[in-house]
């Protein structure tokens, strides 16, 4: 299969080295803004004439349209997320299966319909966070008749061996991304009533609660986006819900550094002027930052998403926990973050281009992705699934 992957930053460069080793894989087609770092990248891990480096300004349709008339099979879109509706309207219109790891959006839906009829598969939401957690979620449901509680956790956070400064924190990915999703507004499920947490109240202690995490300890979890989202996802009756939370890991103590960021308004939306010049918080704090806060080349993170799940079958309680913990890879240098999402989308693009995922339009991790392939793939790049039914 010929593959078109669009971006090779952190999660991009996972991808590549994982679509190059891949046998089913023929010819891969890099598009990056940074050309000269791509090119780079290519060289130095002598990946030879299997990968073809591009150019791509994202914001040229021409030139993304210039990319599909090389005739891939299937494009990874791992651009940000405000190209990704372009970038499959695009892949449709030029007979291009797609990939994404991105929450889905209306536009998608409504291309989906032309896109089975055209043949093609659109699998987004495909990377870590959503991605795994979204397939351990559909293979925890099917152990229920009646689900009354779900609790979601994923975390990006340095080893305890590399936490070297106040925020017990290193980048894994953006740290403006980081500072954006400190402010959202959080949405849990609560006797079926969906409760809403206010974008400045999700680090506030009630809030907060502990976990402990096989392998890593105690960590503390603070509302993260959406989890309503799931009712829909899994189609699951809301009504039976005692509780449902969507929750980010941290190490102990992160929380109360940020609620007090939060408290003194250096992560508000709107800008502040400094002598005259209209100045954005967030992107101020995070140039300032992030650049003390790297993992340096001997460190690793951890990437973690656990899955409880609790509810009834055959009338019985039951309660299961899937978990997917994964540390950086100090031979490839790719940090845990970058694998897990990375890898992820390079899996569901060879699914498909191998037949294995056969259905036309849009797919969901949820229903549509088959649970022990899907394992062994992942535990094929040294990822493991660990399952616990009680």
């Amino acid at each position: 299969m010929k593959i078109l992957l669009l971006g090779v930053g952190m999660q991009g460069k996972a991808a590549l080295h994982d679509l190059f080793i891949s046998p089913a894989v023929s010819n891969i087609i890099a598009a990056d803004k940074d050309l000269e770092m791509l090119q780079t990248h290519v060289s130095s891990n002598n990946f030879g004439q299997k990968v073809t480096s591009r150019y791509l300004d994202a914001t040229n349709t021409v030139e993304l349209n210039g990319l599909f008339e090389e005739k891939p099979d299937i494009v990874i879109d791992l651009l940000p997320v405000p190209f990704m509706e372009t970038v499959a309207e695009i892949a449709v219109e030029k007979g291009c299966h797609s990939v994404n790891t991105f929450y889905t959006s209306p536009v998608i839906l409504e291309l989906a319909k032309k896109a089975a009829g055209k043949g093609l598969s659109i699998l987004p939401e495909f990377g870590l966070d959503p991605g795994i957690d979204l397939v351990l979620l559909g293979e925890a449901k099917r152990h229920f008749d009646e689900i009354n509680t779900i609790m979601s956790y994923g975390g990006g956070i340095p080893e305890k061996s590399a936490i070297d400064n106040p925020l017990k924190y290193k980048v894994t990915w953006t740290f403006e991304g980081v500072l954006r999703a400190y402010l959202r507004t959080g949405y849990i499920v609560n006797h079926g009533e969906i409760l809403e947490i206010k974008k400045t109240e999700i680090f506030d202690p009630k809030h907060i609660h502990e976990i402990e995490i096989d392998e890593l300890g105690k960590m503390e979890a603070y509302p993260n986006g959406d989890a309503s989202k799931y009712i829909d996802l899994l189609d699951i009756d809301k009504g039976t819900l005692n509780l449902m939370g969507r929750y980010a890991l941290r190490w102990p103590g992160h929380s109360a550094f940020w609620k007090s960021l939060v408290d003194l308004h250096l992560l508000d939306d709107e800008p502040v002027l400094v002598g005259g010049v209209a100045v954005d918080r967030k992107k101020f704090l995070a140039s300032i930052i992030e650049p003390q806060i790297r993992l340096k080349e001997d460190e690793r993170d951890i990437a973690v998403v656990r899955i409880e799940v609790e509810g009834k079958k055959n009338g019985r309680k039951k309660r299961c926990v899937y978990q997917v913990i994964d540390r950086r890879d100090l031979q490839t240098g790719l940090t845990a973050m970058s694998r897990t999402v990375g890898y992820t989308a390079s899996i569901g693009a060879q699914l498909i281009g191998t037949g294995i995922l056969s259905k036309k339009g849009l797919l969901s991790p949820v229903s549509d992705i088959p649970y022990n392939i899907f394992k062994e793939e992942l535990e094929r790049r040294n990822i493991h699934v660990t399952e616990e039914l009680s």
